[in-house]
């Protein structure tokens, strides 16, 4: 498909290249359709060593779904949400159970789905662009594409940090997050792509992470590892409500001062929805346990006003004030939440 994805093969390296570099390389179903078939191809091919995926232009990797094309599609009840939302969650899936080295490429903007075609994969690089979120509180919906299997498995309360503010983070706390592995300079990563289709045919992870750790660089300390304390004390409550009490009452500075106006711009029922979902992703013993139960959540999305507004605010009317409803967490309704957290009909099949 040399449209939206591109997909060559250069030496012994894979290489898959999302090409919608205006919209942020944000992704389509058929982009999903596209790289799911060359993972499964590149995996059967004696030749590929290891798979690379990197997104053109400067601006990202990608930037997530595309998130006008859900709006329109729940919209009109087409079903396409669901159908994105199902092949993308079983991309992720195919992705961390990758047979072969995978190395994601993470220049730009990665949010979103680019987080899920990222960091679910065995090799994870960032750069001094990267510029990394989970930003779905703002627009009504909450992380998905396996982020509450992979969040809760960040140091202390890092991983609900990220999840409940949906701020961005850079390359230092994507890797104290443990959601990217290496920092590599952006201007080295034509370097990267011609130094693994370089790699014998039967090269192992321990080649790649090789060949990855000569052009590395290091990383140094981003606010997210350096704020840990304040994040670890006020984000370890089971409770949103808890959560902006502590922030208000037990934490001074202005990160936490921050932490708390962001908070509160955020939708009532997503932060609360999405703390009962990390919650669950930290008992859970799989991705595809997540993936299952984010499926379901997602689904029942569709009949959230939230969801609607949200996007409304921020790519339809662009106005970013959203008037969400309930507009406080104390009026979000437990019954409600319940209703986010039945299981998706039919299941996931992975």
């Amino acid at each position: 498909m040399q449209g939206e994805v591109i997909i060559e093969q250069r030496g012994t390296a894979g290489v898959i290249r999302l090409n919608r570099p205006r919209a942020l390389n944000s992704l389509t179903l058929p982009m999903i359709g596209a790289i799911t078939a060359s993972l499964h191809d590149f995996a059967g091919d004696p030749e590929v060593a290891c798979v690379v995926m990197t997104g053109e232009g400067e601006r990202g990797f990608c930037a997530g779904g595309d998130i006008r094309a859900l709006h329109e599609s729940a919209r009109a009840g087409d079903g396409l949400a669901g159908t994105f939302w199902r092949e993308e969650f079983r991309l992720n899936h195919l992705i961390a159970a990758y047979p072969k080295p995978y190395v994601a490429l993470m220049d730009g903007i990665t949010m979103g789905g680019g987080v899920g075609l990222s960091s679910h994969g065995r090799h994870r690089i960032v750069t001094e662009r990267t510029r990394l979120a989970m930003p779905e509180t703002g627009i009504g919906y909450v992380p998905d594409v396996g982020a509450t299997w992979l969040l809760p498995r960040a140091p202390g309360e890092a991983g609900t940090w990220l999840g409940l503010t949906g701020l961005d983070i850079g390359a230092a706390d994507a890797i104290h997050a443990r959601l990217a592995d290496l920092q590599i300079a952006s201007s080295r990563l034509g370097e990267v792509v011609d130094a693994l289709s370089g790699l014998p045919r039967a090269s192992s992870s321990g080649d790649v992470d090789a060949t990855l750790q000569a052009l590395s660089e290091p990383a140094g300390e981003g606010r997210l590892k350096q704020n840990a304390a304040t994040i670890d004390r006020a984000f370890r409550f089971d409770s949103v409500e808890e959560i902006l009490a502590a922030l208000a009452e037990e934490e001074e500075g202005e990160f936490a001062a921050e932490t708390r106006r962001v908070l509160l711009t955020r939708s009532p029922t997503s932060l609360k929805l999405a703390l009962r979902l990390l919650r669950a992703g930290r008992r859970s013993t799989s991705l595809a346990e997540c993936l299952g139960r984010e499926l379901g959540a997602c689904l029942q999305m569709l009949d959230n006003p939230d969801f609607f507004e949200g996007i409304r605010a921020a790519v339809i009317d662009k106005d970013r004030n959203p008037k969400w409803s309930p507009a406080s967490v104390e009026a979000v309704e437990s019954a409600r939440l319940e209703e986010f957290l039945k299981p998706a009909e039919p299941p996931l099949s992975l």
